[in-house]
């Protein structure tokens, strides 16, 4: 599947079930693939806001919304995904994550 294909695919789940936060996360990785960011930042709002302890869309969220230039955003979403990386042992995005925040 062609990523244009991919976005059009999960936007099409997503609007079957727009509670479905893996469709929603899927769609904004699709997003994210074709440089849709402005357009991915909804359904990481939406994944993160359904599942507290779900690290993932809180990184991506908090690095698209630093490329989008919306710095002070981005801070909160970065320092929750870095409290549960730590709180799950994930070392690696863990550091990756003190090394984004190093530079705020």
């Amino acid at each position: 599947m062609t990523t244009p294909a991919r976005s059009v695919h999960f936007a099409a789940l997503v609007a079957k079930q727009p509670d479905n936060e893996l469709f929603r996360f899927s769609l904004a990785q699709a997003l994210l693939a074709e440089a849709r960011q402005a357009d991915a930042v909804e359904h990481l709002v939406a994944c993160a806001q359904k599942k507290p302890d779900w690290m993932m869309p809180r990184i991506l969220l908090g690095k698209t919304l630093l490329h989008l230039g919306r710095r002070a955003e981005a801070r909160p979403w970065l320092e929750e995904a870095l409290h549960l990386a730590v709180a799950q042992d994930h070392e690696d995005p863990e550091a990756e994550l003190r090394a984004l925040l190093t530079g705020f």
